[in-house]
């Protein structure tokens, strides 16, 4: 569990990357966010003056480099499960670039010409949901746990068909009022709850 006693001063390095990391669920959200409200939005072709198909793909591409950021600046105890999670970043990469040769560039055709496509954001939905579980496990942020495995069981529940694409908008709604919820929760805490007892790190 995490601890919320301070056992050293943070030092300035301690404070950038928590607010780096922090920085990171806070974007990740928004994207998200606006993801749910383009998909609610997708019909009538248009959302803040652009057309929601290229916004759409802009947040689609900006989601690896915001997931990246907590994927790389988390603090973790043991350090192969950051080794770990970091390889599945690299996977998760991979597979948006795989998805973006698939669609020349316009991920969303990707997805709607195979849905086996949308499994290639699954490693990706892998590294917010470990994000998320781990501060569910150490705060008790349990809507982490939910985002853990509600995000990848929609995708693979859509890739299998048994998820309409008609579902999507609502799906997308549900996983981004959690992480709105757990963002609201989490990017509030006192720095110090991130670094924890450093000399417990591995």
């Amino acid at each position: 569990m995490g601890d919320r006693q301070q056992y050293q001063s943070l030092t300035s390095w301690d404070k950038v990357t928590v607010l780096i990391y922090r920085t990171g669920i806070a974007l990740s959200t928004l994207a998200l966010l606006f993801l749910a409200l383009c998909a609610l939005r997708w019909s009538h072709g248009e959302w803040l003056g652009m057309d929601v198909r290229i916004l759409s793909n802009i947040l689609l591409y900006l989601l690896p480099a915001t997931v990246g950021l907590s994927v790389i600046f988390i603090h973790l105890y043991v350090s192969a499960f950051h080794r770990f999670l970091k390889m599945l970043l690299g996977v998760a990469v991979l597979g948006v670039v795989v998805l973006a040769f698939m669609g020349r560039g316009d991920l969303v055709n990707a997805m709607e010409k195979t849905r086996y496509g949308v499994l290639l954001f699954l490693p990706l939905s892998g590294c917010l949901g470990f994000v998320t579980a781990k501060e569910a496990f150490c705060f008790r942020l349990n809507e982490g746990y939910l985002l853990a495995l509600v995000m990848p069981v929609l995708l693979v529940a859509s890739s299998a068909g048994v998820l309409p694409p008609s579902s999507v908008p609502g799906s997308l709604v549900i996983v981004a009022a959690l992480l709105v919820l757990f963002a609201f929760r989490k990017v509030f805490m006192p720095l110090h709850y991130d670094i924890g007892d450093k000399s417990a790190y591995q």
